[in-house]
């Protein structure tokens, strides 16, 4: 397990308990636009007071488009800002919020889920910040926006100029309430993070819903929808989870029943009625034109309402051709395809409440020739070259002991091709999980013959969406994911999210793990079953325990005269497990314990090598010379300074002195190089800063 998964598992885990992702390099694409700084720009248009101009996302018709949208639009279109569309605009008002109409683009699914992303404020005020306004003193024709985009939050700056007709009337996105602008420039701006409008016709819910949270989305085909739908669908709304659905595939009409073909809908709440002859689920649905809806039972003009109580019938029924309307469970199974739930916390599955859940992201690539391997059916022999991913699925604090059950929620994303959203469809992409007999300590990948002899765990699942994901149940163990796309040769970059309760997730076959010596490998299954024994006595271990095994086996190999005496202090041990504790617990698993294990060798060996004079500690010299082997190297200057913090009065350093200390440089470099943008620094809150430096 390297330290830059560490620190990304920490990450994670100082985020909210909707555990958005935190950002990640590595898409210049998406640096380029956040490149914008809207501060920095509102305040140079204030002090020049001007009005920001945004010359990467032009006020023409290279920001629409080159296909069919153009043949939509009036002949004479403007750009307009809103000062010049009405004499009081409002950015947002949350008494208002709800009224948005989709414009020419055929993108209700975006429309859908930017309903469906109103009713969570908190969710709401991270995708739109609130410190906007169209008052004079602040107002610069500027905006700003932030999106969950492959693994990194983007802020994405537009100005306020927006496309309109002869009449002055918005050609897209638009509010009842004429005066109200924040939908039409938060679509400019996903608009501008997809490529252009054009590029936001077609779609699913899913996406957008995940591109505001950075959640993981679930599919549910409502045809084969599970016995406990009404269940799931509660407990989604009660975890702020976003949902929405949609009809059947085709031309966009309007049916007999009202509903529309080809569209998506916004899922807005649900409630259990009682009616005379006994209780009747109810879904609370928005269609994005803000009007048109359905006809049927617990429409608005349905006699179900006669079967309530007074109160309950006007608390709930309304009578105005709005878009939103009522309909029952069993209609929703009947009359829609799909139904999407974009998950904040990945235990809507699971009765559990109150647990947290730990996420690991991996970036990697299929590279024709190298990596892109196809699937495991029809490509046997070129499977194995995909990306491998162990998986070490851990048995989390909390739980039943002997539970034989751990839900494990698997994500694959593939990132677009370009620039443009629609420009290059999406290839068939999807996973297979396999079980391994025994922990896998080494970093090769698995070879050809493992993927003949062995099983996959569940069907594989193969999809031309963005994402694909999927539930596992599974006894605690090691596994190993494979992502793939459908043909070999296709090239594409993915991101690979894990979620469960307690796991560790590394790559296979790159350069994140060194080899160990046959010495240490030996001397690491040496002590296996005592530690397997000591585990199952004390599932996790803190500090105390952590001192005590340490200093009553870990060095019984090292030559009496050189390392005798060698012990670890509580200091130490409460320094190494701050460092490790990837849930802050206070605690380390088996796992856990392993991987410091295994580091703790390897630092002896580099330590006895460069201690020429056999004294037992190395100086500042030996200091720089072992850091250098292990690949790390430093001035002589931070040598000298690390030597007076970890050395003696001498400044010589002992072994326990030297490993608490390797595992901190290796540690801070590997956060730096996770955090920077640039190579040269890096931007820490308070809060993260005082993590970083008091607690590891």
């Amino acid at each position: 397990m390297p330290f830059r998964q560490l620190l990304c598992m920490r990450q994670q885990k100082r985020k909210r308990q909707q555990w958005w992702p935190s950002k990640k390099k590595g898409f210049t694409e998406l640096n380029k636009l956040s490149q914008q700084n809207y501060h920095s720009l509102l305040a140079e248009c204030l002090k020049k007071r001007c009005l920001f101009e945004d010359r990467s996302f032009p006020a023409d018709v290279r920001s629409i488009g080159k296909g069919p949208l153009l043949q939509k639009l009036p002949q004479k279109i403007q750009w307009k800002r809103p000062h010049e569309l009405h004499k009081n605009p409002i950015f947002y008002t949350n008494k208002k919020r709800l009224a948005l109409c989709q414009g020419l683009i055929d993108n209700c699914w975006f429309l859908a889920a930017v309903e469906a992303l109103t009713f969570n404020e908190d969710i709401l005020f991270n995708v739109v910040p609130q410190n906007q306004s169209f008052e004079r003193k602040k107002y610069a024709g500027i905006f700003h926006f932030k999106f969950w985009h492959f693994g990194e939050w983007v802020d994405i700056v537009v100005d306020d100029r927006l496309p309109v007709n002869e009449n002055g009337q918005l050609v897209f996105l638009s509010s009842v309430y004429k005066n109200l602008f924040w939908g039409a420039l938060l679509e400019k701006a996903y608009a501008k993070l997809c490529g252009s409008y054009e590029d936001l016709q077609i779609g699913q819910v899913s996406e957008a819903l995940v591109d505001f949270t950075g959640g993981v989305n679930m599919t549910i085909k409502l045809a084969d929808a599970p016995p406990d739908l009404w269940d799931i669908l509660t407990r989604a709304t009660y975890s702020s989870s976003l949902m929405g659905c949609q009809t059947q595939a085709g031309p966009t009409r309007v049916l007999a029943n009202g509903l529309v073909a080809g569209h998506a809908y916004a899922v807005t709440g649900i409630r259990k009625v009682t009616c005379k002859h006994g209780p009747e689920n109810l879904v609370r649905l928005r269609n994005p034109w803000g009007k048109v809806e359905w006809k049927g039972d617990w429409s608005d003009s349905s006699g179900k309402w006669e079967l309530l109580s007074p109160k309950e019938k006007i608390l709930l029924r309304r009578n105005s051709d709005d878009g939103e309307f009522w309909m029952s469970v069993e209609d929703l199974k009947i009359h829609f395809v799909d139904l999407m739930i974009c998950k904040l916390t990945p235990d809507l599955m699971t009765l559990e409440d109150g647990k947290k859940w730990m996420c690991s992201m991996q970036f990697g690539k299929w590279i024709k020739g190298s990596t892109a391997g196809g699937r495991l059916k029809s490509f046997r022999g070129s499977f194995w070259m995909n990306p491998q991913y162990l998986l070490t699925v851990l048995q989390s604090n909390g739980s039943r002991r002997y539970s034989y059950s751990c839900r494990v929620l698997v994500s694959l994303i593939q990132r677009r091709s370009g620039k443009h959203r629609n420009r290059v469809p999406h290839f068939h992409i999807g996973f297979l999980l396999y079980k391994l007999a025994k922990f896998c300590d080494n970093n090769k990948k698995l070879p050809p013959s493992f993927f003949i002899w062995n099983t996959p765990l569940g069907q594989s699942l193969f999809v031309n969406d963005r994402e694909v994901t999927q539930h596992f149940h599974v006894p605690p163990g090691s596994y190993l994911v494979v992502p793939s796309t459908f043909e070999p040769h296709q090239e594409s970059e993915f991101i690979l999210r894990i979620f469960s309760r307690k796991h560790s997730l590394r790559e296979l076959g790159g350069d994140s793990s060194r080899v160990l010596s046959k010495e240490i490998v030996d001397k690491q299954e040496n002590h296996e079953e005592f530690f397997s024994k000591y585990f199952d006595q004390y599932p996790e271990i803190n500090a105390m325990q952590l001192k005590r095994m340490l200093n009553s086996l870990a060095w019984t190999s090292m030559s009496d005269h050189q390392y005798y005496g060698t012990r670890f202090s509580l200091d130490a041990c409460r320094s190494i497990l701050a460092l490790l504790d990837l849930n802050s617990t206070g605690t380390l698993s088996i796992q856990e314990f392993r991987f410091l294990w295994r580091k703790l060798l390897l630092y002896q060996e580099v330590f006895q090598r460069k201690d020429t004079h056999q004294l037992g500690t190395l100086d500042q010299l030996e200091l720089c010379v072992a850091m250098q082997e292990t690949g790390i190297s430093l001035s002589n200057e931070l040598c000298k300074l690390f030597a007076i913090r970890y050395g003696n009065p001498g400044r010589q350093i002992t072994f326990v002195d030297f490993a608490c200390f390797m595992l901190r440089v290796e540690f801070m470099m590997e956060a730096f190089n996770n955090m920077t943008k640039d190579g040269k620094g890096i931007y820490l809150l308070e809060s993260e800063w005082m993590m970083m430096t008091m607690f590891s």
